[in-house]
């Protein structure tokens, strides 16, 4: 099966009057049809960068993507005509953003917003378009959608909001939806809930999903594969139980250890990651994580190490102690994987 999406060697930088910022360096992966893809990583890591690359929206003049290819469906995303790639946007691609307060217009009503897609890309009539979009504001659970239509985003909540971008994000029936942080800000429940209508339409629609977030927490059991960015590089990629029970990378390791587990007793404490990210105008030499990673050895200092694979599968991990046979991380950060 060839992929839907292919990343290769995507280099995104930054102009800053402090000098230039290498928000994504050298990032290559896949996402093959139908697939659950995450991508996980501290704030500042590249994820969105990376989403925002892939549909060529990075904020000009300051932003820009030097290098690389991003292949979906045969063509180069990067290399396609404007109006084009428009017309692949919300079509063929579709995103939901990280803030749905901010990424959806506050002097329209919601239902007329998602009619715009429809009278954008498929030229239909207005009364036709919002019906379909009271039709997709019922799919994805809004209560009285034929009065909520026609509110205004500020007369959402957070969730309900959330949940008329996933309407926007699947009204055409895209082939990829990037759903970048979808549940920032939400509480838990509603966290919940959200991943339960996109994860859904995901399978009514058969679309592939790449879900961007920061919290391995909230992609365990939905992702089926799973990309960790550190410092606009990837540390590791896996498939989902590679990730969470036989990770390699020592970040990975601690990102786990940041997030509360099922088997945790109460009198364990969370262990956070030592340090902050670092500078991606002057990056440390070496591995960019050793300043803060408590295995560091001389040559994590001096040489960066390159992803390379572990064992015989299509797990990578960029340590340079990733291959060792006992290279395993600390007793209490192994999860007991359930059958």
């Amino acid at each position: 099966m060839q992929p839907l999406l292919e990343v290769r060697n995507l280099r995104t930088q930054f102009t800053t009057d402090d000098g230039i910022v290498h928000a994504v360096d050298g990032v290559s992966f896949n996402i093959m049809p139908k697939e659950v893809f995450a991508v996980v990583g501290e704030s500042g890591s590249g994820k969105s960068v990376t989403a925002l690359s892939i549909l060529n929206l990075v904020p000009k003049p300051d932003g820009k993507v030097v290098e690389g290819e991003v292949i979906f469906q045969g063509r180069d995303l990067l290399k396609m005509p404007k109006d084009e790639l428009r017309d692949l946007r919300g079509d063929r691609i579709s995103m939901i953003f990280q803030d749905p307060l901010t990424a959806l217009n506050p002097v329209f009503t919601v239902g007329s917003q998602i009619a715009e897609v429809f009278t954008t890309h498929r030229s239909m009539g207005k009364k036709e378009a919002k019906e379909r979009a009271t039709d997709l504001l019922e799919l994805v659970g809004i209560p009285r959608p034929k009065d909520r239509a026609n509110d205004y985003p500020h007369q959402f909540s957070g969730g309900m909001r959330q949940r008329a971008m996933i309407a926007m994000a699947v009204a055409l029936n895209p082939d990829l939806i990037i759903a970048d942080e979808p549940t920032t800000a939400l509480d838990v429940t509603i966290q919940a809930q959200i991943l339960e209508v996109l994860l859904r339409l995901k399978e009514e629609f058969d679309a592939a999903v790449m879900l961007i977030t920061h919290d391995l927490g909230v992609v365990a059991g939905t992702a089926d594969r799973v990309m960790v960015m550190y410092a606009g590089k990837i540390a590791e990629m896996g498939t989902c139980d590679e990730i969470y029970f036989d990770a390699k990378h020592p970040y990975t390791w601690g990102l786990m250890t940041s997030i509360t587990r099922a088997d945790q007793r109460k009198k364990d404490r969370l262990l956070p990651i030592k340090g902050a990210p670092p500078s991606l105008i002057n990056p440390p030499s070496g591995c960019p994580f050793h300043p803060r990673c408590q295995f560091v050895q001389e040559v994590c200092r001096v040489d960066y190490p390159e992803l390379r694979p572990v064992a015989h599968t299509n797990h990578v991990a960029a340590c340079h102690f990733a291959q060792l046979p006992d290279w395993r991380p600390p007793a209490e950060l192994v999860a007991e994987k359930v059958e």
